[in-house]
C-alpha cells in the first residue's frame, strides 16, 4: 500500500457517499494521484478516468488547454490548472475534478516559479474552477509526494462539502 493509503480511502469514502465520480489531470504528477486511488480495491465506482498531460501539448490536445493560456501565463500557473480542471471534467463523467501542474526538479525553476512549485485545480461539476498554489520543499520524489497528498485533501474536502 502506498503512503497516502488513508487520504485515498477518505477520497473514496467522501465521493461515493455523494454518488460522485472523480477524475484526475495530472502533469508533475505523473499520474500518481489516480494510481493513489485506484490501488483501493473497489475504487472504480468512484475513479472515473485519469489524464496524464506531462507534455503542453497534451494538456492542449486531451484537456483542450488553450495553447494561448499556456503562451501567456505558463504551463506552471493558475490559468492553466484551471483550464486543466475544467477540461477534465468536460471530457470525463466526474463530479469533481482536481489538477496539479508544477516544477517537481531538480531542474526547471526560475526565480519567479522555483522548484517546488504546484498550482492545483479543483472544479464541481455545479462550481467554477479554484486554484491554489503551494511551494514544497524537498527533493523530487518529496514534492510530488506532497503533491499527491494535497490533491487527495483538496478532493476529499471538496466531497465532504454539504454531507450531514
Amino acid at each position: 500500500m502506498s503512503g497516502h493509503d488513508d487520504r485515498a480511502r477518505a477520497v473514496l469514502a467522501a465521493a461515493r457517499a455523494r454518488g460522485w465520480m472523480v477524475a484526475t489531470a495530472e502533469s508533475c504528477t505523473g499520474g500518481l494521484i489516480a494510481g493513489a486511488l485506484t490501488e483501493i480495491a473497489g475504487s472504480s465506482d468512484v475513479v472515473d478516468r485519469g489524464f496524464v498531460t506531462y507534455s503542453n501539448d497534451a494538456k492542449t490536445t486531451m484537456l483542450g488547454v488553450p495553447e494561448a493560456t499556456i503562451a501567456d501565463h505558463g504551463a506552471v500557473s493558475a490559468a492553466t490548472a484551471a483550464a486543466m480542471v475544467a477540461g477534465a471534467l468536460a471530457r470525463s463523467r466526474a463530479h469533481v475534478a482536481v489538477a496539479v501542474t508544477g516544477i517537481a526538479g531538480p531542474g526547471g525553476g526560475t526565480p519567479t516559479k522555483p522548484v517546488g512549485l504546484v498550482w492545483f485545480g479543483l472544479a464541481t461539476r455545479d462550481g467554477h474552477p479554484v486554484t491554489e498554489s503551494r511551494v514544497f520543499p524537498g527533493d523530487r520524489a518529496a514534492v510530488r509526494r506532497a503533491t499527491v497528498d494535497h490533491a487527495l485533501d483538496l478532493l476529499r474536502t471538496a466531497a465532504d462539502v454539504g454531507r450531514g
